[in-house]
Formats: structure tokens, C-alpha cells, sequence
């Protein structure tokens, strides 16, 4: 199982939100590359970086954080915020992301979606499957579909997408918990790899989303709260 601490990047910071809501916005570090070097530092191998700006903006704003990281750590990255054009992607891409998120793009060109695809190959894609009710949420969560989220994610399974990150936005950033139930429900009814993402508080947390069949777990807030530590992570891996 893939363990992957967060970085999510507002004004070049690390910052944390609750529930998606810009205005419960906390700020961590301002170095986001002090903080993947101690993730780098703690033997983990995977970082998970959403440009929040870029989310909310509508296109790539954060990238020298991206390429940052990426040159100076051996993390490998996947990015995720503001991906919409051809020309967003491929920056992504030459800054030194190994995969890319998408999201709102997924749910409003599905056809740039499978050009990508057919153009990158599904391992350098994943698909950004944001929740709330079960309705798919675009736009850094500022706007939500009428989008299932479980045929969302069967209907891009069908396309060759291989690994999905869902995140509950009613459990991110509260340390309560992940959404077992829809995972379990996800895992049934989709052929992908299901990366979980939102609520993970403790490391049994993520014992039992291994457990049930998740091929990773995105950690963000326990890990700058200090509900999981970087020591137990390491354990772990």
C-alpha cells in the first residue's frame, strides 16, 4: 500500500483546509520544500501536491513549488489543481509531476480527459473523484455536480483510467475518520486502483483502508496535527 503525505499549496504555502472551505484555511509551513524533505527524510517515497490556487483559479499557479520538489527531493509526485488545457498538463508534466490529478476536467471535457489518456497512458493519470453526498464537487470544491460519484468513477474505468483518489470532502481536514463504507462500495463496483483520501486520523486508520483493498492513503492533517507521525509511517512502510 502506498502511504502518501499531502502538501496542498496556497500563495506558495503549506496550508491546510477543512472540509474544502478556503476561508477555514490554515497555514503550516512556508516552505513546502522543507516540509517534502522531511517526509524525503522519513523514508516515505510519495507525495501528493494540489496547487489550491490553481484549484480555484482554474489553471497551474504553484509550478515552481512543483519543480522545486521535484528536483530537489527523490519523491515521486503527483499534482493535482487547475489542470484544464493541453498546455497546463504538459507543464505538469516538464516541471517534474510523475502523475497528474484530474478533477474538475474530468467532469466537464471528458473528451480532453481521453485524449490525455491516449496521449500519456492511464499510469500517468489519476482521476480526482471529490465528494460530497456521494455528488461529485469541481472547482477546488466550490461547485458540485449532480455526478454519482461511484458511476463517475465506473464510467472513467470503462475509458482505461486504472487509479482513482477519492476524497469525502465532509471528512477532510476533520480528523474523523475516512469513509469506509463508500471505499468498500467503490472497491465492489470499480476494477481500479483506489487510492483513499479525507479523514485518516490514525494509523489503524489506514491499516484497515489496506484491509479492505485500498491500494494507497493520502495523509494530510494527522500528520501536521501530529495524530500520525512521520516515525509511525516509516514503521509502517
Amino acid at each position: 500500500m502506498k502511504i502518501i503525505p499531502a502538501i496542498d499549496i496556497i500563495n506558495g504555502q503549506c496550508v491546510r483546509l477543512t472540509q474544502g472551505d478556503y476561508a477555514q484555511q490554515k497555514t503550516y509551513n512556508s516552505d513546502p520544500l522543507a516540509v517534502a524533505r522531511t517526509f524525503e527524510d522519513a523514508g516515505l517515497k510519495y507525495l501528493h501536491l494540489v496547487d489550491l490556487d490553481g484549484a480555484k483559479g482554474g489553471r497551474i499557479i504553484n509550478q515552481k513549488v512543483l519543480e522545486a520538489i521535484a528536483t530537489k527531493t527523490s519523491l515521486i509526485v503527483d499534482f493535482g489543481g487547475g489542470i484544464k488545457t493541453d498546455a497546463d498538463i504538459a507543464l505538469a508534466f516538464d516541471c517534474g509531476a510523475q502523475q497528474v490529478t484530474v478533477g474538475s476536467i474530468a467532469v466537464k471535457n471528458a473528451e480532453k480527459v481521453g485524449q490525455w489518456l491516449e496521449k500519456y497512458g492511464p499510469e500517468k493519470i489519476i482521476l480526482g473523484a471529490d465528494c460530497k453526498d456521494r455528488k461529485i464537487a469541481v472547482s477546488g470544491w466550490q461547485e458540485e455536480s449532480k455526478r454519482d460519484v461511484i458511476e463517475f468513477i465506473k464510467d472513467y474505468n470503462a475509458k482505461g483510467i486504472i487509479d482513482v483518489v477519492c476524497t469525502d470532502i465532509s471528512k477532510d481536514g476533520m480528523l474523523a475518520g475516512p469513509s469506509f463504507e463508500l471505499y468498500k462500495e467503490i472497491i465492489a463496483k470499480a476494477a481500479v486502483n483506489l487510492i483513499a483520501s479525507g479523514g485518516v486520523t490514525t494509523i489503524d486508520d489506514i491499516v484497515a483502508l489496506k484491509a479492505m483493498g485500498c491500494t494507497g492513503a493520502i495523509i494530510g492533517k494527522a500528520i501536521y496535527e501530529g495524530t500520525i507521525t512521520l516515525k509511525q509511517l516509516k514503521d509502517l512502510c
